[in-house]
């Protein structure tokens, strides 16, 4: 049955067409539910009305009520600001407006009284209001006043023109829930209210809009906020188990040659306790008889690559073939090359599928798919083009898989009459509360130790004033023999302030590292790929001492005897960004070194994500910081899954909801795997409207 809260949001008194459309276009609100959703972020306490001479700077916002006089308009032909002043028994003082004057010479009437509401300044020892809020006096904004926190709106300028900014959208939610308060529904059952002492959820629509007191506030957030985190991991889990029910997997039987010889005659170092423990959880669901859906998860460096080499090998001791996919040429080519030394002269062939493939190579792939001789084919998109069929695709791993596309990925499944087993893999450390909603429908591994020999990398943190110091340390390393990294920040290949500074550090580079002594390269984003893999590759060779790169090489650049990172303007980029290039160093046995090189003048933030590199490599402690300094964003490609469009929690700040509502969808979904009990038809219910009409993309890795 259509409920009320479908209705187009185009018939609500005081919307219309043409707000309607604005609403759709910036909040994605086309109906009265939308609407409703739509909640404040902040509330400003309108609980008391202020006398004049009560105003202080020990609170932010005053409410007071007077009359207004002495209109002054400051410009002769035109007017720059428009000022009144307010008084009532204390007092006056002047209420300034910069924008919006033909009206406001207009607003007041000689005489009444009016509330106004503001955020007082001091000028020449007075006290003033600038643009406050006004409102005429009635017996109805009288009731209202004393008893009121009035809930502060996100709102865009377009929609501010045409009257919805944060009061616009208060007085038509307002309006919605005059009409419509009565027909809100609870949606938890009775047991999980009593158990946890939740407010009721028509209670908590209401009051998170028009609250009557704090406490009541934190009582609806908390109520609002647990059951969306609720509804998100039980269509997580439901998925998870329809997924291990339904969706039959290749049965590994065995393990063989194919793996046995590698792990006797190939296996680079020994393996690392987490490292094993993780080929026995794969192993596990290899020969479960379903399809595995396995998030991989490690520091840089931890050794993902040679965990996903053992568990394909497992797949061609079965009679299968494995795909291996990486988001650019780079790493899909770092890859084919690590997986080439790694299996030495087994006599399995791995070949390279990309955009830059030759027509001819291309062909010849294609063939030897289909002929079962191409066991392993490591590539790009490449590798999800309808022309590219296997013979008997069994195992498949993405690295970095939130740089692809959901739909893109969904295409893998398609390869094979029974999908092929999933490895996911990403060295972006997730924290653990993250993990649950971005990856609540997969099984994961972590690997959280590194392998033996390998130093921590040394990180410092340099200003401007001592770069002689660090280009002198520089020299001293290149004299060992090593060579060093130097990355400008690049937001957008298409900023030429940001090519500009690339281009004049490596010119400065170029005159303190000069030639024949010195050879230094340079990679960029706008380079053709063919000139961008050449300097790579003298790099990689050792033909050249210093890159001078944008983050191209944050990823995919595997140089054991590059020892120096240096990151100019460090406080530009993003924790998992600095973390993420401070791994392209320290990959060989001798100590490495990042060196952050920032301005003189550096924010709260920026100064914060510096002290935190230069105190811990740890990426898991480092994707904690930085979730909490910069907020959950649109992390990992989160709007992928259609799912994590949160309305009120926050994935940065929830974490301990996050992880008690995982808990408590798991012991209902062990009672009731279907929630088909009577007690749970609420939830039921629920699941069906709130996830109705979005593809399950849950269902794909």
């Amino acid at each position: 049955m259509q409920s009320v809260f479908d209705t187009n949001i185009t018939y609500l008194k005081g919307v219309g067409p043409r707000k309607a459309e604005l609403l759709a276009k910036e909040f994605d609100i086309r109906t009265y539910g939308d609407l409703l959703y739509h909640f404040p972020f902040r509330y400003v306490d309108k609980s008391r009305i202020y006398k004049i001479s009560e105003i202080n700077t020990d609170a932010a916002w005053f409410l007071l009520k007077g009359k207004v006089s002495n209109m002054k308009v400051v410009g002769e032909k035109r007017a720059r600001f428009v000022s009144f002043l307010l008084t009532d028994d204390s007092g006056s003082i002047e209420l300034l407006w910069f924008r919006g004057l033909q009206w406001i010479k207009k607003r007041f009437g000689p005489g009444k009284e009016y509330l106004v509401f503001g955020k007082p300044s001091v000028f020449k020892n007075h006290f003033n209001m600038v643009h406050p809020e006004v409102e005429d006096v009635t017996p109805e904004t009288e009731t209202v006043a004393g008893n009121r926190l009035e809930g502060i709106y996100h709102s865009t300028e377009k929609l501010k023109t045409v009257g919805l900014g944060s009061r616009g959208f208060s007085k038509i939610i307002r309006t919605l829930l005059k009409d419509t308060a009565s027909q809100i529904d609870e949606n938890l059952p009775d047991y999980l209210l009593e158990k946890y002492h939740l407010m009721g959820h028509p209670e908590a629509m209401v009051n998170i809009h028009f609250p009557k007191n704090p406490a009541i506030i934190n009582k609806a957030v908390q109520r609002l906020k647990f059951e969306e985190l609720l509804f998100v991991q039980l269509e997580l889990l439901l998925q998870k188990k329809i997924l291990k029910e339904k969706v039959a997997g290749h049965l590994f039987e065995k393990v063989g040659d194919a793996f046995n010889t590698f792990y006797r005659e190939h296996l680079p170092f020994e393996l690392t306790g987490a490292q094993k423990r993780v080929i026995r959880e794969i192993r596990a669901d290899l020969r479960s008889g379903k399809q595995m859906n396995r998030l991989l998860q490690g520091d840089v460096g931890s050794g993902k690559t040679l965990v996903a080499l053992m568990s394909m090998l497992i797949a061609i001791d079965n009679g299968f073939q494995t795909a291996f996919m990486a988001p650019t040429e780079i790493l899909a080519t770092q890859h084919f090359n690590t997986l080439k030394k790694f299996l030495g002269n087994m006599n399995i062939p791995v070949e390279l599928l990309t955009g830059s493939t030759k027509t001819a190579q291309r062909k010849k792939i294609h063939k030897a798919l289909l002929n079962h001789a191409l066991p392993v084919l490591v590539g790009t998109h490449a590798l999800i083009e309808d022309t590219v069929q296997f013979g008997n695709l069994g195992f498949v791993v993405i690295d970095e898989q939130h740089r692809f596309g959901v739909a893109q990925r969904a295409k893998l499944w398609k390869k094979n009459a029974i999908p092929p087993h999933i490895l996911v893999m990403t060295a972006t450390p997730i924290p653990r509360t993250l993990a649950m909603t971005l990856y609540g429908n997969l099984d994961v591994s972590v690997i959280d130790e590194m392998p033996p020999g390998r130093k921590p990398v040394k990180t410092l943190h340099f200003f401007e004033s001592k770069r002689l110091r660090v280009l002198g340390f520089m020299r001293e390393q290149i004299k060992k023999g090593r060579q060093a990294y130097v990355v400008y920040p690049l937001i957008k290949e298409s900023e030429k302030f940001d090519l500009k500074n690339l281009m004049d550090g490596y010119e400065n580079m170029l005159r303190d590292f000069p030639e024949p002594e010195y050879h230094v390269s340079v990679v960029h984003g706008k380079m053709k790929p063919e000139d961008k893999e050449f300097e790579m590759q003298r790099f990689v060779k050792g033909e050249t001492h210093i890159m001078v790169s944008t983050t191209v090489i944050e990823v995919g650049v595997d140089v054991p005897n590059a020892s120096v990172m240096v990151i100019e303007n460090a406080e530009r980029f993003g924790l998992s960004q600095l973390h993420q290039l401070r791994g392209r160093v320290g990959r060989g046995a001798d100590q490495s070194w990042c060196i952050l090189m920032s301005g003189n003048k550096l924010s709260n933030e920026g100064r914060k994500r510096l002290e935190i590199m230069v105190a811990t490599n740890d990426g898991f402690e480092i994707a904690e910081a930085d979730l909490k300094l910069r907020g959950p964003g649109d992390i990992q490609g989160t709007r992928q899954s259609g799912m994590l469009d949160f309305h009120i929690a926050n994935l940065a700040k929830d974490g301990e909801m996050i992880a008690r509502t995982r808990q408590i969808a798991l012991d209902i979904l062990d009672d009731d795997p279907r929630l088909q009990k009577p007690e749970n038809s609420l939830l039921n219910r629920e699941m069906r409207q709130r996830f109705k009409g979005k593809t399950l993309w849950t269902r794909i890795s």
